[in-house]
């Protein structure tokens, strides 16, 4: 099934920003307790592993931990800059000034910008207090991209992210939920993540429809309100 307007208009809401206490995934807990501790590091100048490459399929929590490791780099006073394959080249080009790179879907950069992560991970190993996490969707030696850029991103420490389990992802919805002010009946997360979309990103867009949707009808969310959202999407 399928979602899309009809003859609603909704505006999606604004989810909260990815954090380390937003985060789920209990087989996830090395990565994340590295990343965790990896702005302190950089901002005392004793981080060790300053190179890290992430992977895993779709929802497996790419994007929110880059986008976490930049807000909380962020709060320890640090430069943060979150690279993607939408951003300009110049956008790839070092500066000392910035103390933290991120670089989201490696594999899916052309060739100019791959050159400029190559160019990145250089400096970076130069510079002591800068670090790099680069994220794809596959491990490094099967990664689509130049061979020197394949040989770089097994430099430091490699993690393969697992997806969320079931369990997981119910709590993450509860827990986005909580953010946004909305309280869900208990039977809601079970019945999105069991019977329609099960990555992440669809289930949170889902979340913030329907949490406008229970505004424009002013009722509380509940199995029946979603339901009735289902059918006046469903084609």
């Amino acid at each position: 099934m399928s979602l899309r307007p009809k003859q609603l208009s909704l505006e999606l809401g604004h989810p909260p920003p990815s954090t380390f206490g937003n985060f789920f995934g209990s087989a996830n807990l090395e990565p994340v307790q590295r990343l965790r501790e990896l702005p302190a590091a950089i901002a005392q100048e004793r981080a060790t592993d300053r190179l890290v490459y992430l992977w895993g399929e779709t929802g497996s929590g790419r994007t929110h931990l880059l986008h976490a490791v930049c807000e909380a780099g962020a709060h320890a006073g640090l430069r943060c800059r979150y690279l993607s394959p939408h951003h300009a080249l110049s956008d790839f080009i070092f500066d000392p000034s910035c103390q933290l790179y991120t670089v989201d879907d490696v594999d899916l950069l052309d060739e100019a910008r791959q050159i400029a992560v190559f160019s990145l991970y250089n400096e970076v190993r130069a510079h002591v207090r800068t670090a790099l996490v680069v994220a794809g969707s596959v491990a490094p030696l099967a990664m689509p991209v130049r061979e020197d850029l394949r040989t770089r991103l097994g430099w430091g420490l490699v993690y393969q992210l697992a997806t969320l389990s079931d369990e997981d992802k119910m709590a993450a919805l509860v827990q986005a939920a909580r953010e946004r002010g909305l309280q869900l009946s208990p039977e809601i997360p079970h019945w999105l993540v069991t019977r329609h979309y099960r990555d992440m990103p669809s289930l949170m867009a889902l979340l913030d429809a329907l949490d406008t949707y229970s505004l424009e009808r002013k009722r509380a969310v509940t199995l029946p309100l979603l339901r009735e959202m289902f059918a006046e999407f469903r084609e």
